[in-house]
């Protein structure tokens, strides 16, 4: 991806058509990924024992083929900043506080019937240097990986009424708008939990015309 808008893409792109490396078939149909080999965590809203700061929220939804099957057993490799918006890596600088009690990151499997879900603390917005006050909106991202090490897609979620997204060269570098409306998560009190917890619903399309956006595949 070459988006003008998005600075560093110019340094990032490929210059040339991708070389296609045949897989075998141990990279399309094994190691399968569990819960057994890789334990899920699915609560990112308590460390130790402590309750993180900020706001509490329920994450869920499905994970979908083209023709609205569930697909079974995803691995869902999930990531974000905290409240004050601010990874915990040590490469993040931003000055804004770190949070011992959040350590941003989460894993789950998707059952029978596609469904997922997480308890996290809503991340805030941060700057990120790309242009003249350039600040990215609140968001999570998701990893998601199939049957094999060979098939994975990354992709980030969104909340609804950002102010931030139409400024945000990498929410913006998908062209169509009605597919970057499908990175953004919908306001769902089916999710939430009473007086503990708000719910926002983000469904997973994996291919086809309503397939969520992936950061390989804009």
């Amino acid at each position: 991806m070459n988006s003008p808008g998005y600075g560093s893409t110019r340094k990032r792109h490929a210059l040339h058509p991708p070389i296609t490396i045949p897989h075998t078939l141990s990279e399309t149909s094994a190691p399968r990924f569990s819960p057994s080999a890789y334990p899920a965590y699915a609560d990112m809203s308590v460390h130790e024992g402590v309750a993180a700061m900020g706001e509490r929220i329920i994450v869920g939804g499905r994970v979908l083929d083209e023709d609205g099957r569930p697909v079974r057993g995803a691995m869902l490799e999930i990531w974000q900043a905290n409240a004050a918006g601010r990874y915990h890596h040590v490469r993040d600088q931003h000055d804004a506080p770190l949070d011992p009690h959040f350590a941003g990151s989460a894993r789950v499997f998707s059952d029978d019937e596609g469904r997922w879900q997480i308890t996290t603390i809503k991340p805030g917005a941060y700057p990120w240097g790309n242009h003249a006050k350039a600040w990215r909106p609140v968001h999570i991202h998701f990893g998601l990986h199939g049957q094999g090490f060979a098939q994975r897609m990354i992709t980030q979620m969104y909340f609804p009424g950002d102010p931030l997204l139409p400024l945000d060269p990498v929410f913006m570098a998908t062209p169509d708008a009605a597919a970057r409306e499908r990175l953004i998560a919908k306001f769902d009190l089916d999710y939430a939990v009473e007086n503990w917890a708000l719910g926002y619903r983000f469904d997973i399309v994996l291919r086809g015309r309503n397939a969520t956006p992936m950061e390989d595949h804009k």
